[in-house]
């Protein structure tokens, strides 16, 4: 390995605590995490210890101002049992273009590969063997300066942590497209996979919850016209045959999941527009009878059919699930190619080295 990563091994793991056929989104955490610190200068004392809470101080500038970054991503097995990632160099990419927006030091890709295989090696049999189930991998970086005072922090710390995970949404999602609070802006920070993006949207999610819904449509400001994600995915809409997706216009994630579903449609054959899109245009296209499929994408939904979305007063009921032949085969061929069920020409899954406990 380039990098000194010490290692300390659980004693004895928890891994019987967990039932892989009721797994509950985001509550279990696998035996062991990865650390890293920032000393002003440069990323040091590289460690995996066992998974434990770990303490930080009341003035931890992280907590107070919100330089605080994630990723999202998965380990699964293929058919053979082989441990692979999907796509780990861009969520490394991600990671350090939301490091730069939120004037956050960058992490050396080699030490974010590097570190994802010693650790998703080391806690590999928490790797659901169900396809559609995955070991869920949550990559943190966080201001960890003990300052009160509004600038850059000078310290920080990365931690990776993963936990068991089954669908994140196990039935089609009911959307409401939302007119009066706001995501993101084109300037703000709505394409860094930040904190606070998530906590600002929570007020208007669970408004939205309280109504019967599952997440929001957010729509761009000021016109409430253009229509950007859903609160947890990407958004697709076929619409007389063809798959359009919002662009990516600097207020809008750039989804990996999304990225790679769009490249499995174009290499299948499917007609794909990626460009602005209204409200109104949905609309009118459901009322002629030509929204034929409402989807969204993400490392934690995969892919998620839509069965509702209001607006005002108008609701849309999209075609049940079966009828929804695009994003079912999209959603089958991105499962299966991650479980070696169908050839990976892309060069998307990154094999990791399994690693036993009793390995040295």
């Amino acid at each position: 390995m380039k990098y000194p990563v010490s290692i300390t091994r659980i004693e004895r793991s928890r891994l019987e605590e967990v039932n892989f056929d009721n797994i509950v989104f985001g509550r279990h955490f696998s035996d062991h995490i990865f650390i890293a610190d920032y000393d002003g200068q440069n990323w040091t004392d590289f460690r995996i210890e066992p998974f434990a809470a770990f303490s930080i101080h009341p003035a931890c500038m992280g907590l107070h101002y919100g330089q605080s970054i994630f990723e999202g991503m998965k380990a699964t097995k293929t058919v053979d049992g082989q441990p692979v990632l999907f796509r780990p160099e861009m969520h490394a990419q991600r990671l350090n273009a939301s490091a730069r927006r939120m004037c956050m030091p960058e992490l050396p890709e080699d030490l974010f590969m590097e570190a994802l295989d010693v650790l998703v090696g080391l806690d590999s049999n928490w790797i659901p063997p169900r396809e559609g189930s995955a070991l869920y991998i949550r990559p943190l970086m966080f201001a960890n300066d003990e300052f009160i005072g509004v600038r850059p922090s000078q310290k920080y710390r990365f931690v990776i942590m993963t936990g068991p995970v089954g669908p994140y949404y196990p039935k089609p999602v009911r959307l409401l497209a939302e007119n009066h609070y706001v995501r993101a802006v084109r300037g703000g920070t709505g394409e860094a996979k930040a904190a606070g993006n998530y906590a600002g949207a929570m007020l208007p999610t669970k408004l939205a919850q309280n109504k019967g819904f599952d997440q929001l449509l957010w729509l761009e400001a000021p016109e409430f016209k253009y229509i950007q994600e859903v609160g947890t995915m990407n958004i697709f809409f076929v619409i007389d045959g063809v798959v359009v997706t919002p662009t990516t216009d600097g207020a809008i994630l750039k989804g990996i999941t999304r990225d790679s579903i769009l490249t499995l449609l174009k290499d299948a054959g499917y007609p794909v527009e990626v460009r602005r899109i209204t409200i109104g245009e949905v609309i009118e296209a459901y009322r002629q009878g030509k929204l034929q499929e409402a989807f969204g994408t993400g490392t934690a939904a995969v892919v998620s059919h839509v069965s509702h979305i209001q607006y005002q007063d108008i609701l849309m009921e999209l075609p049940s699930v079966e009828k929804c032949l695009i994003s079912n085969w999209a959603k089958d061929h991105l499962e299966g190619l991650r479980s070696g069920r169908f050839p990976d020409p892309y060069g998307w899954l990154t094999p990791v080295h399994a690693l036993e406990l009793a390995e040295v």
